[in-house]
This record gives structure tokens, sequence and C-alpha cells, in this order.
């Protein structure tokens, strides 16, 4: 990276920083409140927090691309806060069953973390900072926060281990990429893959709360992974046709 390049990240990597302690500090702090309020071990704060960083890690490679923009932006600190709530979630994995009470809490984090996603486009758009990063961001912690729901599920005992399909089903396709590079072409907005993206996530927060147990629970969670499963057969089959076939 050379020395100009690496001056004009300065800004950036600032404005980013302060938003970053900002939501660990908020982060650290709820995550106490509930270790302490349901008498959690103190592994559940240790793996948020590590979950957190570590999705801050993955994401920080491909920071440089919201540039022009010398400022992380207020759409970036929502999808940073979503990615918070997603930790508070993968620090549940392990841990004993949760109580119905952590359960409506949890279920309530999740749903401000569903609004929250459609308030991050929003920002960006309004305020004219939309980027390649902001958009890579966003993608990546929905993607994450699906897989940590479907583990859930599987763990709660709300569906079979197939449900953690639904989560893998997204980095199944990036690695396949690696063998059909045609799979890495970009694809056109889509309405469809949004309005999937949220009902799998509906579906999955739902099998959390108490009141939803199997049989409903499992076969809620089965319809949901196959409506995503024919999304994807549907952008790979778009994907093929580019590709493949005369224009």
């Amino acid at each position: 990276m050379t020395c100009a390049t690496e001056t004009s990240l300065r800004p950036l990597r600032v404005s980013a920083l302060l938003n970053i302690v900002a939501v660990l500090l908020l982060l650290t702090c709820i995550a106490l409140i509930i270790t302490q309020t349901f008498t959690m071990s103190i592994g559940y704060a240790a793996q948020s927090l590590t979950a957190f960083i570590g999705q801050l890690l993955v994401l920080a490679q491909f920071l440089p691309q919201h540039q022009p923009l010398t400022y992380f932006g207020a759409a970036n600190a929502v999808t940073l806060v979503r990615a918070g709530i997603t930790a508070l979630f993968a620090g549940l994995i392990g841990q004993p069953a949760l109580t119905p009470k952590l359960a409506w809490i949890m279920t309530a984090l999740a749903t401000a973390a569903l609004i929250l996603d459609g308030l991050d486009g929003w920002l960006a758009r309004r305020c004219g900072t939309q980027s390649l990063f902001g958009a890579r961001f966003d993608m990546e912690v929905d993607a994450f926060f699906i897989l940590i729901l479907t583990v859930l599920a599987w763990q709660s005992g709300k569906a079979g281990i197939w449900v953690i399909l639904s989560g893998a089903l997204r980095y199944g396709f990036v690695l396949l990429g690696y063998a059909l590079p045609w799979l890495n072409q970009p694809l056109p907005p889509s309405r469809r893959r949004q309005t999937v993206c949220v009902i799998q996530t509906v579906v999955l927060v739902l099998c959390l709360t108490p009141p939803l147990i199997p049989p409903m629970s499992t076969v809620l969670a089965a319809a949901a992974l196959g409506l995503l499963a024919l999304s994807f057969a549907v952008d790979m089959a778009w994907l093929w046709r580019r590709n493949h076939l005369p224009a």
C-alpha cells in the first residue's frame, strides 16, 4: 500500500475505530448484564466479545472500499450495532438452555436487529454514504446472524441439525465459487433475494421463542430452508445462463 493511500485511509480508520469502541463498550455492558441477571458463566461475555471482534477482523480488509468517504457514517454505525447484537447471540452457543425470560429478551434484540437492517440502507441512501464496503458489511452481518440463529435453533431442539444448512448455504456458495469461477460474477439487485433473507431471519427468530415448539418450529424451519435453497438455485441458474449461453 502506498504512502498516499495510507494517508487517505487514516481519517476513515480513526472514524471507524471511534464507532467500534462505542459499540464495543455497549456490547460489553449488555453481555455482563445478561451474565449477571441470568447467572451465566463469564464465558458468555467473553464468547460474545470474541464473535464481535472476529467479525470486524474479517471485514477490516474491505474498509478501503468505503473511500473516497473519510468518515464511517451513520449507516455503517447502525450495521455495527447489528454486528454487536449478532455477537450477543453467538455467545449463547454452547450455553445451557435459554430460560423463557432470556428467550424473550433475545427475541426483542433480534427484532431490533431486523428493524435496524432496514434502517442502515435507508440512512446510506439518505446521507449519500453508499459504498461497496457498506454493502459488504451489511451482507456479511446478515449471513453471520442467520448462521448463528440456525445453530441456536438446533441447539434448543427446535429443529434437526439440517437447519444449519440455512446458515451454511451462503458460505457454501462462496466456497463453490473457487471451483466454479462463473459463480463469482455480480448478481443484479433482487427484491426476491432480500425478501427471502428477511423471511429466513424472522422464521429462525420465531423458532427461538418459547411458545413455538416442534413439530411447528420444525415445519417452519424446513419451509424457510426450502425457500432459501430455491432462491440460491435461481441465482445460480441466472449466473450459469449468463456465462454459458450466447448473448
